[in-house]
């Protein structure tokens, strides 16, 4: 059985949840309506408030504010909730944020995620599983994040963008536009610079499924027809693809925000 160990100097209000083996440093602070799973770490001066669940064996580091009332000038006190998976590390400095009533009172962080220095995830954002945001990175409210995704430091999303899957968004990038899965944003105001070619070799995409992202891409982004229109005409040709679908679903599903775009357009060829 894990021992849970609280620091003297420690706040943990009453009604808070504190799961077995959950280990809380020096001058944390713990709100009454915060669940904290087993095997959680708390280093030092870590300050988590609201409605925030943090699932097991996820470790803050000191500085991390985790939960308070979001950056929202609309919020009126509604109660909404944080939830943060499992396995996630966040770093110093890191702002969290629950969710409001126009977002749905959600803001959900998945597992394995990682939050480095000074990083900011805000209102009514959701995040999924394995993500990065290096130091300094800041998603606006009502932000959408897929799976494998990693933004270079000091990078920017602006609200109600969606960033697909296995995506890169590129340091110091500002994004106002919605990026595809496996693709690459770079730049202020960021466009699509290409395909996270590295990301998915790391990841084990084969070199037969690449050649099909890649030239799935290259269709999408000619410079003949509309977009719909080429949406439809890859579908056609790749239509036992399960990743070029999930491009084409992300896509043809559409959001707030234009699709983020190469400054050129691609050639076709190859």
């Amino acid at each position: 059985m894990m021992e849970t160990v609280i620091h003297p100097t420690a706040v943990v209000e009453d009604g808070a949840k504190i799961g077995q083996g959950v280990k809380i440093g020096p001058f944390c602070t713990v709100g009454p309506a915060v669940e904290v799973g087993e095997g959680c770490q708390l280093m030092s001066h870590v300050a988590l408030a609201g409605r925030t669940t943090i699932g097991p064996r996820t470790r803050i580091f000191p500085f991390a504010s985790i939960g308070h009332i979001p950056q929202d000038l609309k919020y009126k006190g509604e109660a909404s909730t944080l939830e943060i998976g499992a396995d996630c590390m966040i770093r110093e400095g890191v702002t969290m944020n629950p969710g409001t009533e126009g977002g749905g009172l959600r803001t959900v962080i998945g597992d394995r995620c990682a939050f480095l220095a000074n990083s900011h995830v805000g209102h009514d954002t959701k995040v999924g599983n394995d993500c990065i945001l290096s130091n300094n990175v800041m998603l606006a409210g009502h932000v959408t994040v897929g799976d494998f995704v990693i933004f270079g430091g000091g990078s920017a999303v602006i609200q109600f963008a969606r960033v697909g899957s296995h995506a890169f968004v590129g340091g110091m990038s500002g994004l106002e536009n919605d990026l595809i899965p496996y693709g690459m944003a770079m730049g202020n105001r960021a466009h699509l610079a290409g395909l996270n070619i590295i990301g998915l070799r790391r990841r084990g995409f084969t070199r037969e499924q690449i050649h099909d992202i890649r030239r799935a891409y290259r269709l999408l982004f000619a410079d003949e027809g509309t977009l719909s229109e080429r949406v439809e005409d890859v579908a056609g040709e790749f239509d036992q693809h399960p990743f070029v679908h999930e491009i084409l679903d992300f896509i043809r599903e559409g959001g707030d925000r234009a699709i983020c775009t190469p400054r050129d357009p691609v050639s076709s060829a190859g």
